[in-house]
């Protein structure tokens, strides 16, 4: 930016915690403001003003109190920030008006005041800040540009500025921030006087907002300028984000918000800044806080980034041509509803822009509706009147509405788009391996769940749940899908004991999930067991399953015999027995393992398919066994006899000597660096559900895996030295 000012206003600031280079990255309060004013066409300078601030929080870290010698009671008399900068707009403005000074500009040592303190801190609190936050000289940077063969900017302080320009300190206040002001104004008009007759010019702008837009996935993203942010809440917009990230630049666009295989968000997002600088700076803010949930983040790829946000399709151009339009996502569309229909929904209070050019309906490849939907609105106030319909009804369903982004219509596009019309290649042969986690027996120490909406999510039964979801065991949900691997609207959970059973089918019977009443019903782990092979549980008790085979439960039926029952891919199961490592004392036979053709043209073996998450107190979200099938299948290639029959998608690296409270997150931060997504990581349970101190990591080629061990094996996670092989 060019710009010509009468005068420059110094600015210097503190923060209840850390100082520095780390200014603001602690996320720590503001407490101090001290300014100057320093008259460019006189070259003088003003009276220094300081002023205390307020905090939510009067605890003050050691350096602080060192450095700045104020006190929780100094701090408690002083006024709250937004009274502060009325008191600054106003003594800046009274000073200037006295010096026939009209226009002026900030002027910082650095970036982090402005940046990193002022700007997150007024966005958490609501607070507006004057439009003279948004553009500011870096002073740092000027004194680069006229100095350039001074130390380089890492290395540069006031102080050492003060010293190439041969500025004298010794009289200056030894107060805090009145000794950085003073000497930051002696630095300004020695550089605009001779010999350097300096001219500041060029200053730094902080965005007013985030500008939405499409990207292509032949635009070139730089790799430094990316970052990845994890545990975002599931609700979160483009709008949120840029907010958590305010006073940094984000690029046009440079939003998306990943979603996991159902087309649901992660809670995960792809940010893309204008430059490295801001990037570097985004990244000071790990685990920051959105909220009451805290923020982890990550350096990620242009590749990344293109991956999720990237389009080709110029329909979706044209829809995202309009900007700064707030986009709303439709989920749960008839698969007969019209542009019309859509319309008449958001009717008169919330009108499309553009009518049918503001509508894009989402499709599969050969045309049929996926029942999801994009729509565009031109301001805030027809938004938030739209997202007031969420689940009203248009024909016989419910309809949910999302706030969604640009990269988050490419991204469902794409994936749509990409789904086969007919699967081209031959389904794999699938290991069907007993199951250990469910527990058999006649204590009623299990609870069943029917009823639940089809939608329902592990998530959505923790949350049904509510206090009890403390007693569920280890592994002890699981959902029933039916023969065509769909959810059936039943779950079976193990509770810790029989009492805890009961008590949460006394309370939760017929309580609400997503506008349906579940009923919860006590049972035993035969009853269970029973169901699960699709036998039927009713008043008049229970009915064996319609084929003959006994129940797969263990200990009374290790395996399956050998028959001509097929069992679909999608629907196998898998267990861990595949993916232990053998003891070291004696060679166990291997794993009773029985294979079937998913292809084959057999009578169907009629049971319940389940599907296993881990319970608590595993994270929902976090990876266990029975997460990602290809990557259960190659677990169990790599260690099972059979191995050649089965796929290896790339390379498995086997981690020993892990933490037992080792989670997902912590793995994906030790191979920081590798951008692997956190289905790729498999933690390992023994049989009694408890961590084993190994986990699998799928890398995208034996090159990388390589690396990974070359460089990690023998690094510490925690206290633990970790072992890392090939598999």
């Amino acid at each position: 930016m060019m710009a010509s000012h009468d005068s420059l206003v110094v600015l210097y600031g503190a923060t209840a915690g850390a100082s520095g280079a780390k200014l603001g990255s602690d996320e720590r309060e503001l407490i101090l403001l001290v300014w100057q004013v320093v008259d460019l066409h006189n070259s003088k300078v003003g009276e220094v003003h300081k002023v205390l601030v307020k905090a939510d929080s009067l605890e003050l870290s050691e350096q602080c109190k060192e450095e700045i010698g104020v006190s929780p009671e100094d701090l408690d008399k002083a006024e709250p920030l937004d009274r502060v900068l009325e008191q600054f707009n106003q003594a800046l403005s009274s000073e200037l008006k006295s010096l026939g000074r009209s226009s002026y500009c900030l002027c910082t040592d650095g970036q982090l005041l402005v940046r990193q303190v002022l700007h997150p801190e007024a966005s958490k609190k609501n607070l507006v800040l004057p439009d003279c936050f948004y553009s500011f000289y870096d002073l740092q940077k000027e004194f680069h540009k006229c100095c350039p063969d001074a130390a380089s900017v890492k290395e540069r302080s006031i102080s050492s500025m003060a010293e190439y320009l041969e500025l004298s300190t010794e009289s200056t206040a030894n107060e805090s921030g009145v000794f950085e002001v003073t000497t930051m104004g002696a630095i300004i008009l020695s550089l605009i006087s001779e010999p350097h007759n300096y001219e500041f010019k060029n200053f730094e702008t902080v965005k007013y907002k985030f500008e939405t837009g499409p990207c292509s996935k032949a635009e070139g993203v730089n790799g430094e300028t990316v970052i990845r942010a994890r545990g975002l809440p599931w609700q979160s917009s483009d709008q949120d984000i840029a907010r958590f990230f305010k006073g940094l630049n984000i690029a046009k666009g440079g939003v998306a918000l990943c979603l996991n295989s159902q087309g649901r968000r992660n809670g995960e997002a792809l940010v893309r800044f204008i430059n490295p600088e801001h990037r570097d700076l985004a990244i000071e803010r790990h685990k920051h806080h959105m909220g009451s949930r805290y923020i982890e983040v990550y350096k990620a790829t242009g590749e990344e980034f293109l991956k999720i946000a990237g389009g080709t399709s110029n329909e979706v151009a044209q829809f995202l041509s309009k900007e700064n339009q707030v986009i709303i996502r439709m989920r749960g569309l008839p698969f007969t509803a019209s542009v019309d229909d859509v319309l008449g929904f958001f009717g008169n209070e919330c009108p499309v822009t553009g009518g049918k050019e503001g509508l894009l309906f989402v499709k599969y490849p050969d045309g049929r509706p996926t029942g999801d939907a994009f729509v565009v609105f031109s301001c805030e106030e027809f938004a938030q009147n739209a997202l007031k319909k969420h689940k009203e009804i248009l024909g016989k369903r419910y309809i949910e509405l999302f706030r969604s982004t640009a990269a988050e219509v490419q991204q469902v596009l794409n994936r749509y788009m990409s789904t086969p019309l007919i699967s081209t290649l031959p389904a794999p042969i699938i290991p069907v391996i007993p199951q250990p986690f469910i527990a058999t027996g006649h204590t009623r120490d299990c609870i069943r769940l029917r009823g639940l909406p089809y939608t329902a999510t592990i998530e959505d039964i923790l949350d049904f749940m509510g206090e009890f979801t403390i007693d569920i065991k280890p592994h002890g949900v699981h959902m029933v899908l039916n023969q065509q691997g769909r959810p059936s609207g039943d779950a079976f959970i193990q509770m810790k004991s029989a009492d805890r059973a009961f008590l949460v089918a006394q309370k939760c019977h017929k309580k609400t999930m997503k506008d349906r009443y579940v009923e919860v019903f006590q049972c035993s782990g035969d009853e269970m067991s029973y169901v699960l092979m699709g036998g039927t549980l009713n008043r008049s008790g229970l009915s064996p399953p319609p084929c003959k085979l006994p129940c797969l439960s263990p200990p009374t039926y290790p395996t399956f015999s050998p028959c001509t029952s097929v069992i679909p891919a999608e629907a196998a199961l898998y267990q861990p027995q595949a993916l232990l490592a053998p003891t070291r004392t004696a060679a166990p036979p291997p794993p009773a393992v029985a294979y079937y053709p998913a292809q084959a043209t057999a009578t169907q073996l009629y049971m319940n398919y389940t599907t296993y998450y881990p319970s608590p107190p595993v994270s929902p979200t976090t990876v266990g066994y029975f997460a990602a099938p290809q990557a259960a299948m190659a677990a169990a290639a790599a260690t099972s006899a059979t191995h050649a029959m089965l796929p290896q998608p790339g390379a498995l690296v086997r981690m020993q000597g892990l933490p037992y409270n080792i989670a997902t997150k912590d793995i994906l931060s030790f191979f920081q660096g590798y951008q692997l997504p956190a289905d790729a990581i498999l933690v390992l349970y023994n049989f009694n559900g408890q961590p084993s101190g190994e986990a699998l990591v799928t890398f995208p080629s034996v090159e990388m895996a390589t690396r990974a061990v070359l460089e990690k094996n023998g690094q510490l996670i925690g206290q633990q030295c970790v072992n890392l092989r090939l598999v």
